[in-house]
């Protein structure tokens, strides 16, 4: 958990990124400045790429002082690049309890999309996603977060932007839910990044009472970690359905388009061949999303090792894409990015000491290799 504002005060040293505006103004008056500080800090940050506290020259000398004694401005290193055919970036970073995550960068005809990590490793243990191989390690802290994004746009320059956001990297998002709502606040604050609300994306596996939360507290866009239409083919897919089942999460994703008008909500389907693509299942998704506002995106299985999945065709993706489409639901198929370094959905692993010793009870059951 963050610390008070009154711990900070009081502490040495602490991270000046893992605090958003509302954040750092707080610790601002705490020191008996004014809350418009944190908008020079942001600026100093965020827009100028300032890293010294003594450049910030319109804060007080006092004021630089303390700052320079007390915080510091850190970001995970890189310390991988991978530089796909298609022009995909994935980063690996070293974060500081030595364990690495993952960010991938996809440029694409009048956008660069970002995709971010929130957990090192991930407890949910999705079947079909590599990550939910490596157990878990912790949750990230919101400088680690907002500092992938620091990181990429620093090291793409001026040739290419960060436009869009989406927190599908490693992790479930919601499971890190203050450090996360922050990071995005950031991202969408006028005097950092400045990120459309549209164009910052937040997925789930199915958090219900999370996804409420969020719903209150930042309007960012949603997507949701569909993948079966039943509750038992979903239990073994994404085992989280069996504390949050598919009536729950649905009630979920219509509470959250309620906010605003022609809001829609973005469901993920990945494809598995003879698992979750018969017309059985198409019908299926046309009954499940017919009163929720919403566009599907389907994805083709990336393989890894260690894993019995297949995807399905192409001529089986487009014929249930077709039967969706016909029925009215906006459906699109995601291209793939960067599988030849292993930068595409699902493939993310990083480098991760898993406290959770879940990835043992996974190998015991058969659900990965134990070699």
């Amino acid at each position: 958990m963050k610390k008070s504002v009154q711990e900070l005060v009081n502490s040495k040293r602490f991270n000046l990124l893992d605090y958003d505006r509302k954040g750092l103004a707080a610790f601002f008056v705490a020191l008996g400045e004014k809350p418009f500080r944190a908008t020079q800090v942001l600026k100093w940050v965020y827009q100028e790429g300032v890293e010294d506290f003594d450049l910030m020259t319109n804060l007080s000398k006092s004021l630089r002082t303390y700052l320079k004694e007390n915080c510091y401005l850190a970001t995970p290193e890189i310390v991988i690049e991978q530089i796909a055919s298609d022009g995909t970036r994935k980063w690996a970073l070293q974060t500081s309890c030595g364990n690495r995550i993952e960010t991938v960068f996809i440029p694409e005809e009048g956008r660069g999309t970002l995709c971010v990590s929130s957990q090192i490793g991930c407890a949910l243990a999705c079947s079909f996603c590599s990550t939910a191989q490596q157990g878990f390690n912790r949750n990230l802290t919101t400088a680690e977060i907002i500092g992938q994004v620091i990181v990429a746009q620093k090291r793409l320059g001026d040739t290419k932007k960060v436009t869009n956001v989406v927190m599908m990297g490693m992790g479930e998002p919601l499971l890190n839910f203050d450090n996360v709502v922050a990071a995005m606040n950031l991202m969408m604050d006028d005097f950092t990044f400045g990120l459309s609300k549209r164009r910052v994306t937040i997925s789930t596996s199915g958090v219900v009472p999370a996804m409420y939360r969020l719903t209150e507290a930042c309007d960012v866009s949603l997507a949701v970690s569909l993948h079966a239409v039943t509750d038992e083919l979903r239990d073994i897919l994404v085992p989280i359905n069996k504390k949050y089942p598919l009536a729950e999460l649905m009630d979920a994703c219509r509470d959250n388009a309620k906010i605003a008008p022609r809001r829609t909500v973005t469901f993920e389907y990945v494809m598995l061949e003879g698992v979750n693509d018969s017309m059985d299942d198409a019908r299926g998704l046309i009954k499940l999303l017919k009163n929720v506002p919403s566009k599907l995106n389907l994805i083709p299985f990336n393989p890894f090792p260690n894993n019995h999945y297949r995807c399905s065709s192409k001529e089986v993706i487009q014929r249930f894409k077709t039967v969706l489409n016909d029925a009215g639901i906006v459906t699109t198929v995601r291209k793939t990015r960067g599988d030849d370094i292993d930068a595409a959905c699902g493939q993310l692993v990083g480098q991760v000491e898993d406290k959770s010793r879940r990835h043992l009870k996974l190998k015991a059951l058969g659900v990965i290799s134990a070699a």
